[in-house]
């Protein structure tokens, strides 16, 4: 169970990374004129999917409403509404914002699901028993026994 609990806390720690890295990517891309929406959910499920050790469908749902909230404050922060600038008008007023917002904010999030639920680099040893080797391979078909 341990090893569990390690996996989603190593999961925790790359998605906050992720998420960190891509608003600030987000608010760099910004400056130069581009919009890039999708990066900041993205990012997040793409770190929490590279450090986690196993392979968890809740984990990417958490990935993705984690995204959906990052990419709602990404938006508000860059992009707050004129009549009001406060993050809960702007929850009140979704429908008020572009369809291209609110297409790379459905695209992140569908990404930090499917991204944050599988696992990437397996650092710890999940198996019990010991690793296969060379010698019970059985013998390809040009080979003898």
């Amino acid at each position: 169970m341990s090893r569990i609990l390690l996996s989603h806390f190593l999961g925790l720690v790359g998605a906050v990374i992720g998420g960190v890295a891509g608003f600030y990517a987000f608010g760099w891309l910004e400056g130069k004129g581009f919009y890039g929406l999708a990066i900041p959910g993205s990012f997040l499920g793409l770190g929490c999917g590279l450090l986690a050790q196993h392979r968890s469908v809740p984990r990417g749902i958490v990935c993705a409403i984690a995204s959906l909230g990052l990419s709602l404050f990404t938006e508000w922060h860059f992009h707050p509404f004129q009549a009001d600038g406060s993050f809960a008008y702007m929850i009140q007023h979704l429908g008020d914002l572009g369809p291209v917002t609110l297409l790379m904010t459905g695209l992140a999030t569908v990404i930090a699901f499917w991204v944050g639920q599988d696992a990437g680099f397996r650092l710890l040893r999940w198996g019990s028993g010991p690793a296969p080797s060379m010698e019970s391979k059985p013998p390809s078909s040009g080979e003898t026994a």
